[in-house]
């Protein structure tokens, strides 16, 4: 997912913010320290699978592992240590779906073991390697928040690309196979294209394209919206803005409220269950580190000159041509990642299998319609591409 309300005052950041925070990560989240949760090296394992196994493996494994030179939260899930492996990439990019894993994907457990990983800078893997003494981000100050290391696609990319090797050893497979939605799925690409020999297949969902380009078709698609809607409010805020790029990190905030509103209006919501977090991840100080995580993650993100990675985000900068089957499903009231977007953006991709899948009264963030279709891709159009 990606997140909202940037203001201009950084030190307030964290109760603006999460104000407007994308549906899947309204609930928090995510860091107990307990010396129980081993840490292991990526990818330097020998997995714990079995592949001669006569009978049904199950593993559900939730700990540390060294990836890029830090500890990071990786879990695996599923009842079979046969079945094809998927990676979820989150969105935000703070927002991990971990906490709410069980709820959402414990169903695909039965045909996938999935795994799900923090991502630096976000959840529990923030938890682990904090980057300020004060837990509490709404407390950090302003000069502080301009001094936090910088986080960087190609170092996330390395990331990810060692958590799918990690994965793959683990489970005594080749090749996974690769899932990323909104943020996660311009991660993903990057994923995909540094190492194509880890894949079998990647799957995108909302999928982020361009910064100027993506930004531009929201803005215009929302001043239409308005319009017809004669929502002066929402025509004032925005025509205030101009069109994208935009210096002010608050521009996106204002943009992210407003897509959220003409969304809610056609798409269909998720259900509030899904968003119960697991007992992991429920405590007071998981949720100061969840918030912590996303706020840094956030103005890494969006950049305090509207300079950080979102704007560095171009996919046709890495070429058209996949050696892996690619799927793209986007939701019908996507006002984020726009249909037309996408749908440009895969009429250039040349692939073994490509195909488009439209979504109906879905918008940018999950709802049931989004997690059956992305259970039925994978079941009905991947496993069979897998080489």
């Amino acid at each position: 997912m990606i997140r909202s309300n940037f203001p201009t005052d950084t030190a307030g950041a964290s109760r603006l913010i999460r104000q407007c925070l994308a549906i899947c990560v309204m609930l928090a989240a995510s860091f107990v320290y307990s010396d129980a949760l081993a840490v292991q090296s990526a990818p330097a394992t020998s997995g714990q699978c079995q592949s001669d196994a006569k009978v049904a493996q199950e593993i559900h494994e939730e700990k540390f592992v060294m990836i890029g030179g830090i500890e990071q939260w990786v879990t695996i899930n599923g009842k079979d240590c046969a079945n094809p492996v998927v990676l979820i990439v989150h969105g935000g990019p703070g927002n991990p779906m971990t906490p709410f894993g069980d709820t959402i994907y414990g169903s695909w457990t039965k045909q996938f073991t999935i795994v799900q990983w923090d991502q630096r800078g976000a959840g529990r893997t923030y938890g682990r390697n904090r980057l300020l003494a004060e837990r509490d981000s709404s407390k950090w100050t302003p000069e502080q928040l301009e001094e936090l290391p910088p986080l960087t696609i190609a170092r996330l990319t390395q990331d990810g690309v060692e958590v799918a090797s990690y994965a793959a050893a683990r489970m005594n497979q080749r090749k996974v196979i690769l899932v990323g939605g909104s943020w996660g799925s311009a991660l993903g690409v990057h994923m995909a294209k540094a190492r194509p020999d880890l894949f079998h297949a990647y799957m995108g969902t909302g999928q982020m394209v361009h910064y100027t380009e993506n930004e531009l078709s929201t803005y215009e698609t929302l001043l239409g919206l308005a319009r017809a809607a004669k929502d002066t409010k929402t025509l004032t805020a925005l025509e205030a803005l101009g069109s994208p790029p935009w210096s002010n990190p608050r521009a996106f905030g204002i943009v992210r409220k407003a897509t959220r509103t003409y969304e809610a209006k056609t798409a269909t919501a998720p259900p509030k269950s899904w968003w119960n977090p697991g007992a992991l991840y429920a405590t007071p100080e998981a949720q100061l580190d969840y918030e912590a995580g996303e706020e840094y993650s956030f103005l890494q993100f969006v950049g305090f000159k509207g300079n950080g990675m979102l704007s560095t985000i171009d996919l046709h900068k890495l070429g058209a041509t996949f050696e892996m089957p690619v799927f793209l499903l986007q939701g019908t009231e996507d006002l984020v990642t726009t249909p037309a977007v996408a749908k440009r953006y895969f009429d250039t991709i040349t692939a073994p299998t490509k195909e488009f899948i439209l979504m109906p009264q879905t918008g940018h963030d999950p709802n049931q319609t989004m997690l059956d279709t992305q259970l039925r891709t994978l079941t009905s159009l991947v496993l069979p591409k897998r080489r």
